[in-house]
């Protein structure tokens, strides 16, 4: 029996089709890339994209997902808002959500936070190293005190998130930038995971780091109790006190 929590890897898939040098880092498409190194840890893994009937995130698909992985980028404002409100819905009542670099920009990312995600950027390939600093924290379990992409998009402070309820990880680059790079939240009975390492032009989800604090994160972000009443349904009323 698997007890690994059921993950959805949810990816615009438009770079990948429209980019070559991005092709030939990720043929398959990120998703798959997340998906395939998931898969070899032993989780259940399946994929969902922009372009699938309702964005590949139905009721019967995330009915069987516990974590939701989001990876967007160059089309946030064609996803409906009917899918963020059913993810939405879901994330309150238990789902995990993990969002990957760009999709700080994503409207459920945005809505979970409830601010506007901004951040600085440069895109130049500079060198990122990513350090622990909640050495405890089970995200961080098996990771190094620091280890370094030699290639990546800044993203640099001011970030306009609410102040992470943990931060896992905090990357420096070449430039001088440094940014909060691994925040964690609780939303409800769901919790959510944002790791910023991730630029489509970089074979960032290739590195064995990036890819353990990714696995960790699914095991974090599914490891809480499910709730007796969900957000959004209306209890049954308590009997009359005499």
């Amino acid at each position: 029996m698997n007890d690994k929590p059921r993950v959805t890897v949810w990816n615009e898939f438009r770079h990948e089709k429209t980019d070559e040098s991005v092709r030939e880092i990720y043929p398959d498409g990120i998703h798959n890339a997340i998906a395939g190194f998931l898969r070899e840890a032993g989780f259940p893994a399946q994929t969902a994209t922009l372009d699938e009937p309702e964005h590949g995130l139905t009721e019967d698909v995330l009915d069987q997902t516990d974590v939701l992985i989001w990876w967007g980028h160059m089309a946030h404002g064609e996803v409906d808002d009917a899918i963020v409100d059913r993810v939405q819905e879901r994330i309150l009542n238990g789902m995990g959500l993990i969002a990957l670099h760009s999709a700080h920009f994503s409207k459920i990312f945005k809505r979970m936070m409830g601010t506007t995600c901004d951040l600085r950027w440069r895109e130049i390939g500079e060198k990122e190293r990513i350090w622990t600093v909640a050495n405890g924290h089970p995200i961080a379990q098996g990771v190094e005190l620091h280890f370094e992409l030699p290639h990546a998009e800044m993203y640099g402070e001011f970030f306009d998130i609410p102040e992470p309820d943990v931060l896992v990880f905090v990357s420096w680059f070449a430039g001088g930038d440094i940014f909060r790079s691994g925040c964690c939240w609780q939303r409800g009975f769901g919790r959510v995971f944002y790791f910023a390492p991730g630029h489509e032009s970089y074979p960032i989800y290739k590195d064995k780091n990036i890819q353990k604090v990714i696995l960790n994160a699914c095991l974090w972000s599914a490891a809480h109790k499910k709730p007796e009443i969900k957000f959004g349904h209306i209890p049954e009323p308590l009997e009359k006190l005499d």
